[in-house]
């Protein structure tokens, strides 16, 4: 049997060790910028799988690289050590069954697991690449944090402008090739007043009121179901007292479309939207009081971008799942493949098996029931991507 072969089979047979070590990784918590305790595990387990450079670079991003007989073609395999969770929260892992709960469990428990599971493949069975892989767990990918990792990597970090291909592992699933970014803005709106008291300062312009306007009409968005597009409220804060003018209001959005041109529209209503909401509370307030204030900030753009069909690593993807019997489609969504394919580097992000429901909320649920065949199209996409060397034949076998 190759060392191929048993290194895919290792898949299967492991079942209850991967399982275990997923559970290890998802209890460390891990919110947004504050991974370090994740990333710290994360780069103890490469080094004990025999990576002797393991190491966190300056944004937080644990890096090890795996040389093969020659530098190029660098892959570059990859999983996100955020999740959305506040630091107050309990990561603890469940069992119901053949079901892990726990929040960040598949998102992106399924990623990380899957690049330690890749990497002890590779040492466990000796299996040599004739170009090298570099594993990389991301901060940042999640929420505010802007893709903060992925963009320092292929910007400023050790190995910017040397990687040739890049595959993120996000999520479970084994259908999905996500070979299309989707663009996003993220928001955050503040509307400051003078505030007062509910009765005897009735009349002073109020930023809840304004706020409650503006949401109201960012609800009114005629978005087009094509190109999709989406927009989300996601956090609301403001006011003090049941019986007190607020003095601040604020919002976080999120504005999301499959197309350049549709999120340009959007976003433009959104400004908008705010602004009108604004004018028509000030115009509302008493004579003489101070008028409510703006400030929008940009909190989060992420561009778009895609990895043609025609590509060689989009079709070794899709001819990796066709030959586990499973039919692939292709996906848009905003991951962390986002950056690369803006910059034009071949890029996909895919699920790493099993099935999974709940995400980005504290119901989150894992079934690891055909968890290999994800892992099994893994091994092949990276193998084909960066070559295998037949030790008998000194041959380099790649897809």
């Amino acid at each position: 049997m190759s060392q191929v072969q048993q290194a895919l089979n290792f898949f299967q047979v492991a079942a209850k060790q991967i399982t275990e070590e997923q559970i290890r990784i998802c209890s460390i918590p891990s919110s947004p910028f504050h991974e370090t305790a994740r990333a710290d595990y994360l780069r103890s387990q490469f080094e004990e799988l025999g990576l002797t450079n393991p190491l966190i670079d300056a944004e937080g991003n644990c890096i090890a690289l795996r040389s093969g007989l020659r530098e190029e073609p660098l892959l570059a395999v990859s999983a996100h050590l955020d999740t959305v969770f506040p630091p107050s929260t309990d990561f603890t892992v469940r069992q119901n069954g053949k079901r892990l709960l726990a929040p960040g469990i598949s998102d992106d428990g399924c990623g990380l697991i899957a690049l330690v599971m890749l990497l002890k493949c590779l040492q466990q069975f000796n299996i040599q690449t004739e170009g090298s892989v570099l594993f990389v767990g991301t901060v940042g990918e999640e929420g505010t944090g802007n893709l903060r990792g992925v963009r320092y990597l292929f910007r400023e970090g050790q190995w910017a402008r040397k990687i040739d291909a890049f595959v993120s592992f996000d999520g479970a699933g084994m259908t999905e090739i996500t070979n299309r970014a989707l663009g996003s803005r993220r928001y955050s709106v503040i509307l400051q007043g003078s505030g007062g008291h509910s009765w005897a300062d009735f009349g002073v312009a109020n930023p809840v009121h304004a706020l409650g306007g503006a949401i109201a009409k960012l609800a009114s968005y005629p978005a087009p179901a094509e190109p999709r597009t989406t927009f989300n409220v996601g956090r609301v804060l403001g006011g003090e007292s049941v019986n007190a003018i607020p003095t601040e209001a604020s919002m976080d959005v999120d504005l999301r479309s499959a197309t350049e041109d549709e999120l340009l529209r959007l976003d433009a209503f959104f400004r908008r939207a705010v602004r009108e909401a604004v004018d028509v509370e000030n115009n509302l307030r008493r004579k003489g009081t101070d008028p409510v204030e703006i400030k929008i900030q940009l909190i989060g753009a992420r561009p778009g971008g895609e990895t043609a069909l025609e590509s060689p690593l989009v079709k070794l993807a899709f001819a990796a799942t066709k030959a586990l019997g499973v039919t692939p489609c292709s996906e848009q969504a905003s991951t962390d493949s986002n950056f690369p394919m803006s910059l034009g580097i071949p890029a996909i992000t895919l699920g790493a098996g099993g099935s999974s429901a709940n995400s980005h909320t504290l119901d989150e649920w894992y079934d690891p029931t055909d968890r290999h065949l994800g892992l099994q199209r893994a091994l092949l996409v990276m193998l084909g991507t960066v070559g295998v060397v037949r030790q008998r034949e000194n041959q380099t076998v790649s897809g």
